[in-house]
């Protein structure tokens, strides 16, 4: 006689693969709003962990998986802000809080001087504008969906991205952040 597996088991097994799938994404949008790699992995690993005490109360009639995990990313994120003091944490006047990648950094992706400027250049954004970035470009969500997440409409949130490019160009450029504010 054949053993079934219950619900519960399978619920596993499918979270199983929502974490291998879904893993890299969520820590690079984790990681592109506090730019600390310990932190980060901590973070990450808090949030799958939400997840999947949760995940039998995942519906996907109402978002995607990638969606649902962002939302909780999210709001791992904001209660860490509000426990910590974001300023406190990971003020960008305070070098010391960010790691800076170095040649011997155990990330080869850190050793591409690409990815190097790249983290440059997200020191210098805000944390919503980090946000924004994680969500369109890590995480690959649609106008549509990051605004059912930031409770605004798909055209803002499109504005919201061309600001930003604008502003991440006049940056790389060497622009002053006051050219425009």
């Amino acid at each position: 006689m054949q053993m079934s597996k219950t619900d519960n088991q399978l619920n596993k097994e499918d979270f199983a693969v929502v974490f291998e799938e879904q893993f890299s994404a969520i820590y690079n949008y984790v990681y592109a709003r506090i730019l600390h790699r310990e932190r980060t992995e901590d973070l990450v690993s808090e949030i799958f962990m939400k997840a999947m005490t949760h995940y039998e109360s995942f519906d996907p009639s109402i978002a995607s998986v990638k969606t649902w995990l962002v939302n909780i990313a999210r709001n791992t994120l904001i209660d860490e802000f509000r426990r910590s003091g974001r300023a406190q944490l990971y003020s960008l006047d305070a070098d010391t809080e960010f790691i800076e990648p170095s040649e011997l950094d155990e990330y080869p992706i850190m050793q591409n001087p690409v990815n190097r400027e790249a983290h440059e250049l997200l020191k210098k954004l805000s944390d919503s504008e980090r946000e924004l970035i994680g969500m369109i470009y890590f995480e690959g969500l649609s106008n549509p969906e990051i605004g059912a997440i930031l409770g605004i409409n798909a055209k803002a949130v499109s504005e919201r991205h061309r600001r930003l490019l604008a502003k991440c160009r006049k940056l790389e450029a060497g622009k002053s952040l006051w050219d425009f504010l």
